[in-house]
């Protein structure tokens, strides 16, 4: 039977990496899983965002959301960029700026935040994404006690196409935070709105951004600074060609899996999007919102309204990979079970009861084996270091094009964006996998371990 694949996109720089020799002496150094990341691409990623911003004629900021990848590398790369950073912990926020980002340019977002959390965001001129009319009392009131700077805020509104989303308060709320705004007098610069939005269709977000352009008038007319939105993210990564997504859904069947897991189309992240990135944002601002008559770049001009925005996955589009080493290979009726020496929990997918579908890649100690040298094809799944039998890293049996041998390597491509660390743990006392920064890229690549601070 053959088993569908999902090839990812070429990707020179991995390829590089591949074929260099080094993941096998970090693999036997490290003694466990490790993932390596690529710097350059997030300033790459960064760059096409504000790329797309000048060419718009938008004036806009560009926030990192640190949740999708927890490598202090990336705020590294911000602090050198003077980009934002979005934080939705006390840690996070201490992290960010103990590698240099100045609070003035990290946003605290998250739903109820705490007043540790509250009191240091203001104390360092952060930007706060209100969430709630207590919330917004409690900043208030910290910002009548002996402090030296306003709070600056954000009234979070909630999406009306989504009224049982948890995040933002409703039109009757915002009339009452517009008020209590307007009463805390110089305690308060409420700066304008944000919505957090799910999902990657890019028309609802560009009508929802209309709606709170027209919040911002409103709020100015009150006496309240009101000049900037926030989108938020949602912009997809494109992993994988259409023809290939599109060939993959409508084959794949729970044959194709290991213990015939059954897994619906809809319970996979969209692995192709035709607008990704920095493309999505261009079709946003394309976009005329739902009852206008301008673009949302026209609307965003003629308000004077600054447009901030907070991607995670799109700014760490290929910048980094997952390395797992195999421990055992066990032979099925039509397959076989590779076990490796990390688990499931690091590839976030699984948290979601999904799967990561873009195929690893093997890598032998003489070399990657390319899909296109192979005369026959070898399907097996991935299974994991741990005693629980559903403890998958991949289920779908993978036709690699060799056979998996014990000491081969799979490299799973592109996982920069959520899979490394969202859902890490150290269970069974397994080490979590560390992180490799690859500074420099060529016949010999130069590396260092990823360094974060100790809070």
């Amino acid at each position: 039977m053959a088993m569908p694949t999902l090839p990812a996109h070429p990707d020179p720089d991995t390829d590089r990496i591949l074929d260099s020799g080094v993941l096998h002496e970090l693999s036997h150094a490290f003694g466990g899983p490790f993932h390596f990341l690529l710097p350059h691409r997030f300033d790459a990623n960064l760059t096409a965002f504000r790329t797309t911003l000048a060419d718009a004629g938008v004036e806009g900021r560009v926030y990192y959301a640190k949740k999708a990848n927890k490598a202090a590398v990336w705020i590294e790369r911000c602090a050198a960029h003077q980009a934002g950073v979005d934080v939705a912990s006390a840690g996070e926020l201490r992290e960010a700026l103990g590698h240099g980002v100045r609070g003035e340019n990290i946003v605290v977002t998250g739903p109820a935040k705490s007043a540790e959390l509250l009191r240091l965001a203001l104390l360092q001129g952060c930007l706060v994404a209100v969430d709630a009319l207590d919330e917004l009392d409690l900043l208030i009131t910290l910002a009548l006690t002996g402090t030296i700077r306003p709070a600056r805020l954000l009234l979070r509104r909630l999406p009306p196409a989504q009224p049982h989303s948890r995040f933002g308060m409703n039109d009757a709320e915002l009339e009452t935070a517009l008020d209590r705004c307007v009463r805390a007098g110089d305690a308060v610069r409420m700066e304008g709105f944000s919505f957090h939005l799910s999902g990657y269709a890019t028309q609802p977000r560009a009508d929802l951004a209309g709606e709170l352009i027209d919040l911002c008038l409103k709020a100015r007319v009150l006496g309240l600074q009101a000049d900037r939105i926030s989108i938020g993210g949602g912009f997809a990564v494109d992993y994988s060609a259409a023809d290939h997504w599109h060939t993959f859904l409508a084959e794949q069947k729970p044959e194709h899996y290991h213990a015939k897991k059954a897994f619906g189309t809809g319970d996979f992240y969209p692995y192709h999007s035709p607008a990704a990135g920095a493309d999505a944002l261009r079709t946003i601002l394309a976009s005329v919102p739902e009852g206008g008559a301008d673009t949302l770049a026209a609307r965003l001009k003629d308000t004077g309204t600054l447009l901030m925005m907070e991607p995670g996955r799109a700014l760490l589009a290929g910048a980094g990979s997952t390395v797992l080493c195999i421990q055992g290979v066990k032979e099925r009726a039509g397959y076989r079970i590779i076990t490796v020496d990390g688990t499931s929990l690091s590839l976030s997918e699984q948290w979601f009861n999904s799967e990561y579908l873009p195929d690893p890649q093997l890598v032998t100690p003489s070399g990657r084996v390319r899909g296109g040298d192979a005369v026959d094809v070898h399907p097996a799944c991935v299974g994991g270091a741990s005693c629980l039998e559903s403890d998958m890293v991949t289920w779908r049996k993978v036709p690699f094009p060799a056979r998996p041998r014990v000491g081969d390597l799979l490299v799973y491509p592109n996982t920069a964006g959520y899979q490394m660390d969202s859902n890490e743990s150290p269970f069974h006392d397994l080490p979590l996998p560390p992180k490799v920064v690859m500074d420099r890229l060529g016949e010999r690549p130069r590396w260092r371990l990823d360094r974060r601070p100790a809070c």
